[in-house]
């Protein structure tokens, strides 16, 4: 059910579709992907088709390539209904297709780029690859490398990768190595597109604490070929695309699963809250419980007021600073929200049986991937600090 006040019925529309999809196809089989692959879950593949044929994925591919062309307010509430659902499958959705952009940004023939397109709007799964064992916030102590061949006219690429949401299924992917490494990250670092079939191996899949519909895992890359013609924007400059990469997927990516898995969580609380009794009244009416699920409500419609503003003002062009806040305050929020649902259904919401418990696991991943809520404060107050004239 779309909450977005202000949602169009096209916005409406496209949201009361794909919850039909995943209400019959995903949502009574969750808990079946979540144990699958000996508990680490899986994708499902089956559900990705699914909606691929009804016109739901890569949903922003301009029209003039094929796509549908909508813009991120409907995006944004498309993806917050799957997260509804689900959010790993919403998250994992959602990232599968969210690198199109870089490959437009290649200086690959148009034929290519059109080829690349199609296999997108048919299903292809794409993944981003930039953290590794020992560069996490600190993405600058990446240690892949690329070198140039003057001969062959191509990069050679070797390093490996961790934490890679969609590895497992991705058929390419967007890798950041060094090109230059007596420069500094901003100019020696370059973003290659490198499709699969180039000889790039998936290693192993990661045993998370939540999230299990998204899989995750490392790339390995061993003299791994690509044209010289397969940097995405320029060489040296990949820093930036990395940044911005995760800075222009924070809303939707990272934001909209979580916040639609708060939103589940807050109307099974209050579900739970007016059925069950103690001392003769529903818990819902005592008024310590009560305030828990006040604040629940409180936090929830802040973080879509937040969300959505943020979105209308960059599709309108209106300057601010909100897309430094909306992950860590969504993220945080919703993090909250969802053990106070644990709280509120007592000792069953920490037993299995009830879905609350799957919600506090999935909701913590989102404070921590797509750069951490400590690194995007760091940024907030340097935006809000601005620069020190009388520093020396």
């Amino acid at each position: 059910m779309v909450r977005y006040f202000l949602a169009t019925e096209e916005q409406r529309e496209f949201a009361d579709g794909v919850r039909q999809i995943l209400d019959k196809e995903l949502k009574p089989h969750i808990e079946e992907y979540e144990n699958m692959d000996g508990g680490l879950g899986v994708y499902p593949r089956t559900v990705h088709e699914k909606l691929v044929e009804a016109g739901y994925f890569a949903v922003e591919v301009p029209e003039s390539m094929g796509g549908l062309g909508l813009d991120r307010v409907t995006q944004a509430v498309i993806i917050e209904e799957i997260g509804q659902v689900d959010a790993g499958f919403a998250f994992a959705f959602a990232s599968a297709s969210a690198q199109h952009f870089n490959i437009l940004n290649t200086g690959m023939s148009a034929e290519e780029k059109q080829m690349w397109t199609d296999r997108v709007l048919a299903g292809t799964i794409g993944a981003f690859a930039l953290t590794e064992p020992n560069a996490g916030s600190d993405a600058a102590a990446m240690r892949t490398s690329a070198v140039y061949d003057e001969k062959t006219n191509e990069w050679v690429i070797n390093g490996t990768k961790c934490f890679a949401s969609g590895a497992s299924n991705a058929e390419y992917f967007i890798v950041m190595a060094w090109t230059d490494k007596t420069k500094r990250a901003s100019q020696g670092v370059t973003a290659f597109f490198v499709e699969k079939e180039r000889g790039v191996q998936i290693g192993k899949k990661e045993n998370k604490m939540g999230l299990h519909l998204s899989e995750t895992a490392e790339i390995i890359l061993e003299d791994v070929r690509v044209p010289a013609d397969h940097v995405v924007g320029e060489v040296g400059k990949g820093f930036g695309v990395a940044l911005g990469g995760i800075k222009g997927a924070a809303a939707i990516v990272n934001c909209c699963p979580v916040l639609g898995m708060a939103q589940t969580a807050l109307d099974e609380a209050v579900e739970y809250a007016k059925t069950r009794r103690q001392f003769g009244k529903r818990i819902i009416d005592h008024q310590g419980l009560g305030f828990i699920i006040a604040d629940m409500q409180m936090r929830v419609a802040a973080c879509r007021s937040m969300l959505y503003e943020a979105l209308v003002c960059a599709r309108d062009n209106v300057p601010n600073n909100l897309d430094l806040m909306i992950k860590p305050y969504i993220t945080d929020s919703c993090m909250q929200v969802c053990m106070d649902a644990v709280q509120v259904f007592g000792g069953y919401g920490y037993m299995k049986d009830y879905p609350v418990e799957r919600y506090m696991r999935n909701a913590k991943i989102f404070q921590i991937f797509g750069g951490t809520n400590q690194i995007k404060r760091k940024n907030l107050i340097k935006s809000i600090a601005g620069k020190d004239t009388q520093a020396k």
